[in-house]
């Protein structure tokens, strides 16, 4: 059975997501996203000028992942307007909101409002998935961004999560020479059981200054002013995590420090494969919905 779904701004991702839901039959309705040539004239998809015209009929609206950066407007890489996060409210009431990435604070906004909130980052199927993208994606940022080979690279990976394990995994596999540093004991102890080295977060001082990259994937300020004045303006440092980052952005621009933020690299590196796993996994929550109800 065919679906109404409204897709709202986003980047390459969601563009492929609208073509993969509209071949199958799904009727789209798409806004904020103007810029997108090859969406025009495809059989099941309707550009809207309006945001009401693209919601109107929708029961589901899918917003960009991440959703939002700063709180305020959506993300809508390919529309030359601003859609502002109170709009969307405003137009959402009584339906359901699928999106990525949703912060606390849009929670709140929308608690109100009659608008179920998903976000489909909190699957977990699509969030491992996800990082396996995200990983592959700083592996190309890497190679682009340095004079010097992965194999035989020391390379810091800041955080043992999802990317943080895939991520070694991969760099390991292209024989760098692989440290992570974490906070707590059992991750020091998968770090040594995966025959990584491991190092306390607290004890990242002098030794900073012997890695070739530095990668972080912990959404909060890791790398201060302070311990980025133990790097070496040779090493390159790739930023992971959403805002604010791990990385000191002012201390690292003061030292004239190389640092790369990387965000949303699924998007950039692999729309296609990361659009269909989004599909499949918005699939399975309207499967769920339906049989709870």
């Amino acid at each position: 059975m065919s679906e109404n779904f409204a897709i709202l701004g986003g980047d390459l991702r969601m563009v492929y997501l609208a073509k993969m839901l509209a071949k199958e039959g799904n009727k789209i309705h798409t806004y904020g996203m103007e810029k997108i040539e090859e969406l025009k004239n495809v059989e099941n998809i309707r550009q809207c000028s309006k945001i009401s015209q693209a919601v109107q009929e929708a029961e589901n609206v899918i917003g960009p992942i991440p959703f939002s950066s700063d709180l305020k407007y959506i993300n809508t890489p390919f529309s030359a307007q601003a859609i502002s996060i109170q709009e969307v409210i405003k137009n959402c009431k009584n339906k359901r909101l699928i999106a990525g990435g949703i912060q606390p604070e849009i929670y709140e906004m929308t608690s109100q409002q009659a608008i179920e909130v998903v976000d489909v980052m909190k699957e977990e199927e699509l969030a491992i998935l996800n990082a396996v993208s995200t990983a592959e994606g700083a592996i190309q940022v890497a190679m682009h961004h340095t004079m010097k080979t992965i194999h035989g690279s020391k390379i810091l990976i800041l955080g043992f999560g999802r990317i943080g394990k895939i991520l070694a995994k991969k760099m390991e596999g292209l024989s760098a020479k692989i440290t992570c540093a974490v906070r707590n004991k059992e991750d020091m102890a998968w770090i040594k059981a995966y025959g990584y080295k491991a190092i306390q977060m607290n004890a990242l001082t002098e030794q900073l200054a012997s890695y070739d990259i530095i990668i972080n994937t912990i959404p909060h300020r890791i790398m201060t002013a302070e311990r980025l004045q133990y790097v070496s303006q040779e090493t390159l440092l790739i930023d992971l995590a959403s805002k604010p980052g791990g990385f000191d952005e002012n201390a690292s621009k003061e030292r004239k420090l190389k640092l790369i933020w990387a965000l949303a690299l699924p998007g950039k590196v692999a729309p296609v494969t990361t659009a269909e796993i989004i599909k499949d996994t918005i699939y399975h929550i309207l499967k769920e919905k339906k049989e709870i109800c």
